[in-house]
């Protein structure tokens, strides 16, 4: 198990959350709602010239509550395959009544797909937004990388980045023990 990896959460990484609902970030709850952030298709390209396998890992609670439909949830999927070197995209519909292992901040999300593409997970980062991606990479072994927000400020990582372009630099900046 050599190959390394970056784990990516969707909301608030790859795409813009959504604030209009509530106050709190939320996902995209239709196709018009989903907005790609503007300048993450160098970094994601960066790094999988780096030799990174990338990977998105997201809760969907929203599938589970009827606020998305699945199939808009595929169709948002389609789109980021289309558009970023991303190796497989993982979905967890579940809520959190139904306590399933693959919901973060549960690891389970990267240890299935770290155990079907032979990831070693010390050498490998979980880029997120918040508190349940700083869990989930943590409790996997992974090095964790917040995108800095104003509604993150109170959750610790391993690192703290403006942007993917501020986590690409990081992740260039550190060196592995063999």
């Amino acid at each position: 198990m050599n190959k390394r990896a970056i784990f990516l959460d969707r909301d608030g990484v790859i795409n813009e959350v959504v604030f209009h609902r509530t106050k709190k970030p939320s996902s995209p709850w239709n196709f018009e709602e989903f907005k790609l952030i503007n300048g993450i298709k160098k970094p994601l390209e960066e790094l999988s010239q780096m030799g990174y396998y990338l990977f998105i890992i997201s809760n969907q609670p929203d599938i589970a509550r009827g606020h998305i439909k699945k199939d808009t949830t595929e169709r948002i999927n389609k789109i980021i395959y289309e558009t970023f070197p991303i190796k497989e995209i993982f979905v967890c519909p579940h809520d959190d009544h139904h306590d399933c292992n693959c919901r973060k901040p549960k690891p389970g999300m990267i240890f299935i797909l770290s155990k079907k593409w032979k990831i070693d997970l010390k050498k490998s980062f979980l880029i997120g937004d918040n508190w349940k991606d700083m869990e989930a990479g943590k409790s996997a072994g992974c090095i964790t990388i917040i995108l800095d927000q104003p509604y993150n400020q109170l959750v610790e990582a391993d690192f703290r980045v403006k942007n993917l372009e501020r986590a690409v630099d990081m992740i260039k900046s550190i060196k592995y023990k063999e």
